[in-house]
């Protein structure tokens, strides 16, 4: 049986204990500006945001105390005769974002995972600066190219979904005669299509950049342990970039259709306002609430200010929930969560 001996003299002393370490002060006024320049930045933002709501509450609550839940649910736009709501611009709005965000996000993504994962270097250097180069345009300049160029040149597209898959009912035009091939092509321009169509190449650039700098730093680790595995590149994309970029892909997402929500020039420029709901996105009219403004605020009447007042409030809340519900989702879709490499 071993007797345990203790441990020699030298080792003994040579166990010193850790003397309890001295607290780092701040190191002087520098940080306590920069600390609250960032906290009145932060507040400012708030502030912002507040006195906008409340300018708009305030200035439209004589509309909505004459329309009442009304404003919600009436289609047609008429303040001076008591008879005005926002269900058919609200429902434009939406119907145009949604076409936007369809033709956006595939593109976006499709043109991100080129430039990040595919593109030659030299390439990948000339397709970023004309991703952000798109970004730039002004938006009147996507509207004259949509109102004069292709809603009349590309009427082929609008007539030959129409055909094809009339049979869903928000790709039918009962204005149209399919059976006609020289039937008018006017019932096919200044629609709903038309204008999410070019909504979208406008909202492609925010979001591509955003998913582009996403997929861009995803660990270069997992990467090459993906590849020491035998995964193929649409395998490292499938198990590596794709869930730790998950996150810049739905905040990229979510700018864009805040983009969406609220884009006017290019909008009012190509459709035809109409005060009904007009499920048919192929079909000519449509209408959306910032086009709304747009177009009515020079003629408006003092009450019809206010009525447009309400309009954009409801406008500023569809886009803060929009923004809230993003935030809420990337806070659970952290990027790089549900990695399978």
């Amino acid at each position: 049986m071993t007797q345990l001996t203790s441990a020699p003299e030298d080792v003994r002393r040579a166990e010193v204990v850790d003397p309890p370490r001295r607290r780092v002060a701040l190191s002087g006024g520098v940080d306590r500006v920069f600390r609250a320049t960032l906290r009145g930045a932060g507040l400012t933002v708030l502030a912002l945001m507040g006195t906008v709501g409340l300018f708009l509450f305030v200035r439209g609550l004589d509309a909505f105390s004459v329309a009442g839940l009304d404003f919600f649910t009436t289609e047609s736009w008429e303040p001076d005769s008591h008879r005005f709501g926002i269900a058919a611009v609200l429902v434009g709005t939406l119907l145009i974002a949604s076409v936007a965000l369809v033709v956006a996000f595939p593109l976006a993504l499709g043109v991100a995972l080129y430039i990040s994962e595919y593109a030659p270097r030299r390439v990948r250097r000339v397709l970023t600066s004309m991703v952000d180069l798109m970004a730039a345009v002004p938006s009147v300049v996507y509207g004259l190219f949509g109102s004069t160029l292709l809603q009349w040149q590309g009427s082929d597209i609008p007539r030959w979904l129409s055909i094809q898959f009339g049979w869903i009912p928000f790709l039918d035009v009962p204005q149209a005669d399919p059976d006609n091939p020289l039937s008018p092509t006017g019932v096919y321009a200044t629609s709903t299509f038309w204008a999410g169509l070019v909504v979208g190449f406008m909202i492609m650039p925010f979001i591509c950049s955003v998913m582009r700098e996403s997929f861009t730093q995803a660990p270069q680790g997992e990467r090459e342990g993906a590849y020491a595995l035998g995964s193929t590149r649409w395998g490292v994309i499938r198990s590596v970039v794709l869930p730790f970029g998950r996150s810049g892909m739905i905040g990229g997402t979510m700018l864009g259709l805040g983009r969406a929500l609220g884009e006017t020039i290019a909008v009012a420029m190509i459709i035809s306002p109409i005060f009904v709901i007009q499920p048919h996105i192929l079909g000519a009219g449509g209408s959306s609430v910032s086009a709304l403004i747009a177009q009515r605020w020079g003629s408006a009447s003092p009450f019809g200010l206010g009525a447009l007042m309400a309009a954009g409030l409801a406008l500023f809340l569809m886009t803060l929930v929009v923004n809230f519900a993003a935030s809420a989702v990337i806070a659970r879709s952290r990027s790089g969560q549900g990695s399978d490499a």
